[in-house]
């Protein structure tokens, strides 16, 4: 596939030596972070997919400080949106394989939130058993329909048998915006799903359902509007402008990541703080893979014993992050990511319906 054929390049935008922009590249390079920016909508009621400028969200992130980074930095450019949206699902799904193949991480930005059906499906191709945690204030289970929507995608996902997923985390949903039988079921599968009440504040808590996610998606409805609206669906409630940047940080520190969208983004905004909010979760980001990267692979882990009644129960602290994990086992991927507070809380002989589950 050629990719001049569908993408448009972003324009030039001038920016210093010690800024982002002075080491963003246009060429996916091997263990790098790719930018692909999208204009269709087509997923959502009434939505289009006219082509949308990107350029006031991209000379905000190019001027933002490029700090220590040493992961290589791609903006492909403009996707350019298919015939059909089925078209740009397809399209969508060979650019993402090809920076899976190169072990790059791609950031879908723009679009709307069924896009996330493609990454989830581009990554599958590749890899088996994957972690899928996504933010997001609805819970859609719908089943109507063969084209993708923002309504259906998430039931096409979980009910699909050539997906293998291991973990489905949703996090953020608001009650009076949703159909308790979806919540309901979600919960009677024994998926999390977590509410926006836990996790404003602090990412602490909410943290271990990024640690092993292969796959995050955000839906820009889940944050708080201000002026025009910061997502095509504005919401008086959600996720406040320093929360998603923490939350943004918290995605890139996964310990696995593969691959990152962030859907349903109201690109036409003409208020300028909507632009410069997700140039900074986007540098978030770029900021939490960059520190991840510098990790050592090889971990350490102390390990405390409890007994609570008649049932003895590890916890293990890696000793490099200070993150906890529930579990005996001597691989880490066999443990179950938590928090302080879970260890905590089973020293007062209470332990997390969460990690008894498993």
């Amino acid at each position: 596939m050629n990719l001049e054929d569908i993408l448009i390049p972003a324009r030039a935008i001038k920016s210093e030596k010690w800024q982002l922009g002075n080491i963003i590249s246009t060429e996916i390079q091997e263990n790098g972070i790719v930018l692909v920016f999208c204009s269709d909508y087509r997923g959502i009621e009434n939505g289009q997919a006219e082509i949308l400028d990107f350029k006031q969200v991209r000379k905000e992130l190019y001027r933002l400080s490029k700090l220590d980074f040493n992961i290589p930095v791609c903006d492909l450019g403009d996707l350019i949106s298919g015939k059909n949206h089925g078209d740009t699902h397809y399209i969508l799904q060979e650019i993402l394989s090809m920076c899976h193949y190169k072990n790059a991480i791609p950031v879908v930005i723009g679009g709307s939130n069924d896009l996330a059906f493609s990454l989830f499906s581009a990554l599958n191709f590749h890899q088996k058993n994957t972690n899928y945690t996504q933010i997001s204030n609805l819970i859609t289970l719908s089943n109507e329909g063969e084209e993708l929507t923002e309504k259906n995608f998430l039931s096409k996902i979980l009910g699909s048998k050539s997906f293998s997923i291991k973990n489905y985390h949703h996090l953020g949903y608001q009650k009076h915006l949703n159909e308790m039988d979806s919540v309901k079921l979600m919960k009677e599968v024994e998926f999390d799903v977590i509410r926006l009440a836990e996790l404003m504040n602090s990412t602490e808590k909410t943290e271990p359902f990024f640690r092993q996610a292969d796959l995050v998606t955000l839906n820009c409805d889940s944050v708080e509007s201000m002026g025009d609206g910061f997502s095509v669906n504005p919401q008086v409630n959600g996720l406040n402008k320093r929360e998603i940047c923490a939350y943004m940080k918290e995605i890139g520190l996964s310990q696995k990541l593969k691959s990152v969208g962030l859907f349903n983004y109201n690109a036409g905004s003409e208020y300028f703080l909507n632009h410069q909010l997700l140039a900074q979760m986007i540098w978030h980001l770029i900021e939490g893979i960059n520190i991840q990267k510098s990790h050592p692979t090889e971990k350490s882990f102390e390990t405390y014993w409890l007994m609570i009644d008649e049932n003895k129960y590890a916890f293990q602290r890696e000793t490099f992050s200070d993150l906890w994990y529930f579990g005996a086992d001597e691989q880490e991927e066999h443990l179950i990511p938590c928090s302080l507070s879970d260890y905590e809380s089973a020293k007062k002989g209470f332990i997390n319906p969460r990690l008894l589950k498993i």
